[in-house]
């Protein structure tokens, strides 16, 4: 192998938003085991110093590929179809209206019960976006179209992180 294989070489997996979790993390502890600096102890410096590249390599690798939003945005990545977050928060008018309508709600929630239900409706929202995803980039090869759901369920993710917040807040 080559430190500069894609993730999806290094696992041995076609590269699609669709992966088997329990092969994915069977293999990961097979590379790991292969490549981990201590079986490289008694060796010469060059070898485990390239035990060690590997090593973080392989990690990098399964944390991308074991979460779906990283991994949809690798998928663009890889088709030439950055995601910009940063400077590209472009949004279809609906979903902006969702979550304006979401933040509104947020700051009236004042107790659990709200909080909970609010919660429920993000988690639904991000299985719609999730799925979404799976057939934007295995079925349609749309990497433009799949660049802008990947910023989509950031903004989702993020949300539901601060409902989490606020919870936590009224539990205190």
């Amino acid at each position: 192998m080559n430190l500069q294989s894609t993730d999806f070489e290094i696992f041995g997996l076609t590269p699609a938003f669709t992966l088997d979790r329990d092969a994915l993390d069977a293999r990961w502890k097979d590379l790991q085991r292969e490549a981990h600096p201590d079986r490289f102890a008694a060796s010469d410096a060059q070898a485990q110093r390239l035990a060690m590249q590997w090593s973080v390599r392989i990690n990098e690798a399964y944390q991308r590929l074991k979460d779906p939003l990283r991994r949809a945005a690798y998928l663009c990545e890889l088709h030439g179809v950055p995601i910009g977050a940063e400077n590209n928060t472009a949004m279809p008018t609906a979903f902006l209206m969702q979550q304006m309508q979401w933040r509104e709600e947020l700051e009236e929630a004042h107790d659990s019960e709200a909080l909970e239900r609010m919660a429920d409706d993000v988690a639904a929202a991000h299985r719609e976006k999730l799925q979404a995803l799976q057939h934007t980039a295995d079925e349609l090869r749309d990497y433009a179209a799949l660049a802008q759901q990947v910023r989509a369920l950031m903004f989702v993710e993020r949300f539901a992180r601060d409902v989490e917040n606020r919870l936590d807040q009224l539990g205190q």
